[in-house]
């Protein structure tokens, strides 16, 4: 998989050391090259300086995107240690060491550690295994406490069957956005509009 945009733009990143050595429920499914132009087409004008969390990292293309596009800092969260490994490789490799921050964790303990710290973070990006039940149990955590910053949005990569609740919390769906059978589903705070 290679960078698509920023300063970093076509630069290889680690994920086919991962998909290689993956199996089973553990197989991990990249965001694509065409839905992640996409995803930071729609957030062009919030990704510059912004804090941006990929909730579920995996191979980290998407939240090293962020960093080449002009993200202030990403947290990359993922509890699979060989992935992590992975990614601070590229991390260093790409010279993001000073903006990025790797956390060894699940998504659902990352967000009770930023809650109970009081943290707040402009875009989250979501993208879990398509069929579990990760978006339905980590929308609601987003939705009922104050972790986005004014204007923060939260954008979920989903199966196109899968439907998402038009709310969760103190979140509403702003738009959503088809590619074959993937979904971005775009959250803003009811408060916004």
């Amino acid at each position: 998989m290679r960078i698509s945009g920023g300063l970093a733009k076509g630069r290889q990143t680690a994920a086919k050391r991962l998909l290689s050595k993956a199996s089973g429920e553990e197989r991990l499914r990249p965001t694509s090259s065409k839905v992640r132009e996409a995803l930071f087409d729609i957030i062009k004008n919030k990704i510059d300086g912004s804090s941006f969390v990929d909730l579920y990292a995996g191979t980290g293309t998407v939240g090293l995107e962020a960093l080449s596009r002009g993200a202030a800092k990403v947290f990359l969260v993922e509890p699979n240690g060989l992935r992590i490994g992975a990614i601070k490789k590229n991390v260093e490799e790409f010279g993001f060491h000073n903006k990025a921050l790797l956390v060894k964790c699940r998504a659902d303990e990352f967000l009770r550690k930023a809650i109970d710290k009081r943290e707040h973070f402009d875009i989250f990006f979501l993208d879990p295994p398509y069929h579990s039940e990760e978006i339905m149990n980590t929308l609601p955590l987003l939705g009922e406490k104050d972790l986005l910053n004014k204007d923060g949005i939260v954008i979920a990569e989903h199966y196109v069957k899968k439907k998402l609740p038009e709310t969760a919390g103190k979140l509403r769906i702003h738009k959503s956005y088809r590619y074959g059978d993937t979904m971005l589903t775009l959250y803003r705070s009811k408060d916004e509009g």
